[in-house]
């Protein structure tokens, strides 16, 4: 019988959407205090591949990429989704806005895959804990990056896998 093995730990990301460079600044402030330094972070993509965020937020939209210093277990992924809708309205409440500012999408990398949390369920998205479900974006392959046909369509660009 084979024994299940430990998780190797993996790559904390965020994938944050937002019109106001506040809301970046604070929501970046909030993370690193919750899961250490940033290693690395990407310049703003422009958001409009969809009108869903333009429903609940105000501006226009604009996505940045941060990932933390140190790996996480993978199975903190569910515990890290459900802080992060709580920081979403943390943050609005501290700017004393009547609906959503920001959206903090966690996730993790691996060297085989980018998998996004989110509480929406789906056929293709798998049930992880306390109506989190992991949302498998990429698989990476030796030399190219594998676009699934569920991958989000800002997820699809170029620009994001470099």
């Amino acid at each position: 019988m084979a024994k299940a093995k430990p998780f190797s730990p993996v790559k904390l990301i965020f994938g944050l959407i937002a019109s106001q460079d506040l809301v970046f600044k604070r929501t970046q402030e909030l993370l690193i205090q919750l899961y250490g330094p940033l290693d690395t972070e990407s310049h703003f993509f422009s958001f409009d591949y969809t009108d869903y965020y333009k429903k609940q937020m105000d501006g226009a939209l604009k996505r940045k990429f941060i990932s933390c210093l140190s790996l996480y277990p993978p199975d903190k992924l569910s515990e890290i989704k459900l802080k992060t809708n709580l920081l979403e309205e943390e943050i609005a409440l501290e700017i004393n806005a009547k609906k959503r500012v920001v959206n903090i999408d966690p996730g993790i990398l691996s060297a085989s895959a980018l998998i996004m949390a989110t509480v929406k369920d789906f056929a293709h998205r798998i049930p992880m804990q306390k109506g989190i479900y992991g949302h498998l974006e990429f698989l990476f392959g030796k030399k190219a990056v594998k676009i699934l046909p569920w991958t989000y369509p800002d997820y699809r660009s170029l620009e994001y896998h470099d």
